[in-house]
């Protein structure tokens, strides 16, 4: 199969693409967080498409991408008044919510849970593509399972390239990392199963009077995640990674003395970092060896580019990958979730 990449640009374009969701087939889209690789939500055929594009896990469920939130109505058995303010509130933007399913939802789409997750995406093209193919579109991120998730089309391409007929690219993702995902279905609380740019702080700003609890999963390996994206080994790079958190003069030491152990062990490690570290470790790194994410504590600019940090290195005579954690106030909480995830776990507290 030929992969084309496809910058839309008019009607004719998204009701191709929309031709090829409506009759079965992917397409892969932008969206603010990342791309997606999208199918007919309805059709269990095509979503079945999907985890064989991606060799995802079938109990693994996939998110329905709507296109206003008339159509979130459309895809639930019933709107929790909860997940009604969130989507009012945070919608068009990076939130999923968790819902009860419509009865039509094929269980492919909901990995056999009675419930599905629903977002309505902050970007023109998505909803458009949405819009034109009548029916909402189920995706997870385009990217091979476990991979880190793509944030540009030649990403996308890279991954899925004679998987899928059809890219469209709608440029770079403006936020880099997948959408906060709250479970309303529980009355009278929220519980926040995955981290991402709709914070817990917002939340809990806009709605003071309800707790926002925290899934145990994300803290304890041993529960079983409840949401998409968070069941299995997600965002590694080809080669380990380890991450080191805590404050910035103890991670520059750190950094410091284990690149030079690797170094001198033969090993060829990068270091992704934030400038001010990369500066004070510029002596004894070489630029071709680092990867700069921002300034620290600029979390915005460290979720923007921590995939492509993570795919940098891939294909280069890089062993190893060592990384300086963020903060788990407001985003950073979703940061330090992507790179626990990322490196299996291996992140040391300094």
């Amino acid at each position: 199969m030929n992969t084309e990449i496809l910058h839309p640009t008019s009607s004719v374009d998204f009701e191709r693409a929309a031709g090829l969701i409506q009759s079965g087939e992917l397409v892969a889209f932008p969206t603010e967080t990342v791309y997606g690789l999208g199918a007919n939500g309805l059709d269990a055929a095509a979503c079945t498409r999907i985890y064989e594009a991606k060799g995802r896990p079938s109990d693994n469920p996939l998110i329905l991408h709507i296109a206003d939130l008339t159509m979130a109505h459309e895809v639930t058995s019933n709107m929790p008044p909860l997940a009604a303010h969130l989507l009012t509130a945070f919608a068009p933007g990076p939130i999923t919510v968790i819902l009860p399913k419509a009865a039509h939802i094929p269980d492919i789409v909901t990995g056999g849970l009675s419930t599905v997750g629903v977002r309505c995406p902050d970007h023109t093209a998505a909803r458009r593509l949405i819009r034109a193919a009548g029916v909402p579109i189920a995706a997870p991120s385009a990217n091979t399972s476990g991979r880190p998730s793509p944030t540009t089309a030649a990403m996308v391409y890279e991954d899925m390239a004679g998987r899928i007929p059809l890219i469209l690219d709608g440029g770079s993702c403006r936020l880099g990392v997948e959408s906060t995902i709250v479970d309303c279905t529980e009355e009278g609380a929220l519980t926040l199963l995955r981290p991402g740019a709709v914070t817990r702080e917002m939340i809990a700003a806009e709605l003071p009077a309800i707790e926002v609890r925290i899934d145990a999963a994300l803290t304890a390996a041993n529960e079983a995640p409840r949401a998409p994206g968070m069941k299995y080994t997600h965002y590694a790079p080809r080669v380990p990674l380890t991450v080191y958190a805590g404050m910035g003069d103890d991670i520059r030491a750190a950094l410091r003395a284990e690149f030079l152990r690797r170094t001198a062990a033969g090993e060829r490690p990068a270091v992704i970092a934030s400038n001010e570290t990369l500066t004070a470790l510029r002596a004894i790194i070489p630029a071709e060896h680092t990867y700069n994410c921002g300034a620290r504590g600029n979390h915005s600019a460290f979720a923007a580019c921590l995939y492509d940090a993570l795919r940098c290195f891939d294909d280069t005579d890089i062993t190893s990958l060592l990384a300086e954690g963020t903060g788990a106030d407001g985003l950073g909480l979703a940061i330090m979730n992507r790179l626990r995830k990322a490196s299996g776990g291996h992140v040391i507290y300094v």
